[in-house]
């Protein structure tokens, strides 16, 4: 299975165990989608604003010394959008309603993570 075939199954299994996500996204930290169920021309802005986040989050994280970054969470008025590390090179971004199973997403989110990172890391 190619890594491309991988991060489509990740994504659709993050979906199906997750019923409330409304958008799934795997990039590098410098910007670049490498697996999403967003719009093209979404995915690209989602990735690159995910990776302005992170690098700003992991800046702010060993300013304050709380130790590596893990995740961070952005809530809006209509919704969540949650950035999970991939290791040192790659980010997850979940987007869900406001109304969504936080609980569920904050216990599938970081296995989907870790799963990103293997697929990244064959």
């Amino acid at each position: 299975m190619s890594k491309q075939e991988e991060f489509t199954h990740l994504i659709r299994e993050l979906r199906e165990n997750v019923p409330d996500i409304t958008g799934v996204l795997v990039a590098t930290v410098d910007g670049l989608a490498i697996g999403s169920d967003f719009q093209e021309d979404e995915a690209a802005r989602v990735a690159a604003m995910a990776a302005s986040s992170v690098g700003l989050g992991n800046r702010i994280t060993k300013t304050a010394e709380l130790g590596a970054m893990k995740d961070m969470m952005i809530e809006g008025k209509d919704g969540i959008l949650i950035l999970y590390m991939v290791g040192n090179s790659g980010v997850l971004a979940i987007r869900a309603p406001g109304r969504c199973n936080l609980g569920l997403i904050r216990l599938e989110g970081p296995k989907a993570a870790k799963r990103a990172l293997e697929i990244m890391e064959s």
